[in-house]
């Protein structure tokens, strides 16, 4: 197999996870803007992932959010999610929208708030077990805004007790993807902040336990690629939601602020064979201002464009140059690879797949969003909340 088709076959085996949220409306702090076309309930998300894939090919699997995706019957979501060429992914928990989580969820101080907590992770297993689903996504809102507003210590102990139980509930082949965020809505500490905190947790719990990086939460001027690397290392890392951020959480289109971040990390991806169904690549994005279905599509070609970069890396040139300690060689052959217009193969290979070679110009002819918005009228539009 030559080289470059190498890189196709790689690039044909990607899948990444679109989230069905994405497809809902979202804002800022201040307003949820309202599109027309937007979906109001499940299944017409899946139905508008469903493009996605089509016009894509690689993104296969659509992450649900419990209860913003609650319906009755999840085997039925599941079986209209494969006729329309997709499949259930992760399921995602919803701790910090109660107003009994005000103070915390399965670190409150209150034994009777954590039950609450813990009960509806355990009814989140559940939800995996009838949809198929591998993973279980977590993030806790949880922290204090004061010093001395709770032990820090204690809610670590909770924190732990929590996680055992439901890791315990986790069946065969399911896992517990732990994320981590620095701050927000907690603004004195966090308790689950950094990579290590969720890596420290993960460690104790077990090999179904991983973490997920969220591209968006760091502090500006963190090396990500380097947390990557170090999770791969460790066997640790299960997963991305991809995104990005000029100042905190923005959950802007992945590639979008720093396209060369994203390359970097996707490169110590590929480097620490981390490139295998065993990372889950999955968007986390709120679409506030444009249009979402195309906005999914770019945010998708780009987590494409920059693996397509990563994959042609020389890796000879690049190891030969490291040894040698030939510093601005070693630097070109990355510049070297990032610097690569790999639209045309991209384009090449969506043909080879039987796709258009322009998802977003394929998109627009095709009269979906035009579709929607007719035909969408009445109800309640899903968004933060619903």
């Amino acid at each position: 197999m030559t080289e470059l088709a190498a890189v196709k076959a790689a690039l044909k085996s990607q899948a990444v996870e679109t989230p069905s949220w994405a497809y809902g409306n979202s804002g800022t702090r201040f307003k949820v803007f309202a599109q027309p076309g937007v979906p109001r309930d499940p299944w017409e998300k899946l139905a508008d992932a469903a493009k996605v894939h089509e016009f894509t090919g690689v993104a296969p699997t659509v992450a649900l959010h419990i209860p913003w995706d609650k319906v009755d019957d999840y085997a039925a979501l599941a079986k209209y999610a494969e006729e329309r060429g997709v499949k259930l992914g992760a399921i995602n928990s919803n701790t910090f929208q109660d107003d009994a989580y005000k103070l915390g969820s399965i670190c409150h101080a209150d034994p009777a708030v954590r039950r609450k907590a813990l009960d509806h992770l355990l009814e989140c297993v559940d939800i995996m077990d009838a949809t198929g689903s591998r993973d279980l996504k977590l993030w806790f809102a949880d922290g204090t805004n004061y010093p001395g507003q709770d032990d820090l210590r204690e809610r670590q102990d909770r924190l732990a007790e929590g996680l055992a139980e439901v890791y315990r509930r986790l069946g065969e082949n399911q896992r517990m993807l732990l994320e981590y965020k620095f701050f927000e809505p907690a603004f004195y500490s966090t308790d689950v902040p950094d990579w290590g905190t969720a890596y420290a947790h993960c460690l104790k719990l077990g090999e179904k336990a991983q973490v997920v990086v969220d591209t968006g939460h760091h502090a500006p001027g963190t090396n990500i690629e380097f947390i990557v690397a170090t999770l791969l290392r460790e066997g640790k890392l299960g997963g991305f939601d991809f995104n990005s951020r000029f100042y905190a959480d923005d959950d802007l289109m992945v590639g979008a602020a720093d396209p060369f971040q994203l390359f970097r990390i996707m490169y110590e991806v590929i480097r620490g064979g981390g490139f295998t169904p065993s990372v889950a690549f999955m968007l986390d994005q709120c679409h506030n201002i444009e249009a979402k279905i195309p906005a999914i599509i770019r945010s998708v070609m780009n987590v494409q464009e920059a693996t397509a970069k990563a994959l042609l890396v020389d890796r000879e040139a690049l190891d030969a140059a490291q040894r040698s300690g030939d510093v601005l060689e070693a630097n070109a052959v990355i510049m070297d690879a990032y610097n690569t217009d790999v639209r045309p193969l991209l384009g090449s290979l969506r043909e080879e797949m039987g796709l258009d070679p322009d998802p977003m110009a394929a998109y627009r002819r095709s009269g979906w969003a035009e579709k929607i918005v007719a035909e969408r009228v009445g109800g309640q539009q899903a968004g933060w909340g619903a």
